[in-house]
């Protein structure tokens, strides 16, 4: 049977522009009164990059961004790897003892309010100190272990969606030729799971770098993020420059993730395409 053809409706078109105006409004908004020379956030003067100039001498806000990337980058790379490991356990391990305990540790992160994960991290961090004298102080190895505690379950449900689509018709054939599990999974499945990795990697990149509350409290005198420098400033007024460093910041995450998107879609189209390929064959 043909398909009709989709009739635009005026409705739904502007139900979409207002979704997107509500979202990316606040963004544009933003990114235009970083090229105001006022010091007043709301009151537009002029156009100019004084703001920028003031963020790239501003010894203390680039200290701050600069721990945060090495932490986000740090963190998310050590979730995709204890996450990729979590989520194979739970797919292709099958039902074992402690399974379901397993999985539900492995989530709980995820609906844990960030107040009582940063205040039970902040206690278990406190009595290693005094039992073991390690760590001995708090600062970046402390916020990176309490980032890749969270991080690792969005990582987890990220793979574990994308095992269980996975035809394992594919690494079953490998083995039949005789190659080994381990070689299997990096040879053949590390590569096919390739883009829900990428995903992964990003997403917990990202609430790395977005989160305040738990690193307040797991952090020590010497190590202040981003999200921390930030909301100290705001909490002494609306400083311009913060609209500068957020511009520069959602250029960067924009570019990131378009190169990300683009390269995941490619993934696709080739694997759809291999696909029908080995079903012609």
């Amino acid at each position: 049977m043909n398909q009709l053809p989709a009739i635009r409706s005026p409705w739904r078109t502007a139900i979409l522009l207002c979704g997107f105006l509500f979202l990316y409004a606040p963004m544009l908004l933003l990114v235009v009164y970083s090229f105001n020379s006022s010091q007043l956030v709301t009151v537009w003067e002029s156009f100019s990059f004084h703001w920028y100039r003031v963020l790239f001498q501003d010894d203390a806000m680039l200290d701050a961004v600069g721990l945060s990337l090495t932490i986000a980058a740090l963190s998310a790379t050590m979730a995709v790897v204890l996450g990729t490991m979590a989520a194979v356990v739970v797919v292709r391990f099958g039902r074992f003892r402690g399974h379901t305990g397993f999985a539900f540790m492995l989530t709980a992160p995820l609906v844990m309010p960030d107040v009582i994960t940063g205040l039970s991290l902040l206690l278990l961090f406190v009595a290693m100190g005094n039992a073991f004298g390690w760590p001995s102080d708090r600062g970046m190895l402390t916020i990176w272990l309490a980032h890749v505690t969270f991080c690792t379950a969005y990582v987890a449900v990220v793979i574990n969606s994308r095992l269980r689509e996975l035809d394992r018709s594919i690494e079953e054939a490998a083995m039949d030729l005789g190659a080994t599990p381990l070689k299997v999974f990096f040879v053949i499945t590390v590569p096919m799971i390739a883009p829900a990795i990428v995903t992964g990697w990003l997403l917990a990149f990202t609430l790395s770098l977005d989160d305040l509350v738990i690193a307040s409290f797991v952090t020590g005198p010497g190590a202040t993020t981003l999200p921390m420098a930030i909301f100290a400033t705001v909490r002494r007024g609306v400083n311009p420059e913060i609209n500068a460093l957020a511009s520069l910041i959602l250029f960067v995450v924009g570019l990131v993730g378009f190169i990300a998107w683009r390269w995941m879609a490619h993934e696709e189209k080739q694997r759809v395409r291999d696909i029908q390929k080995a079903r012609r064959g």
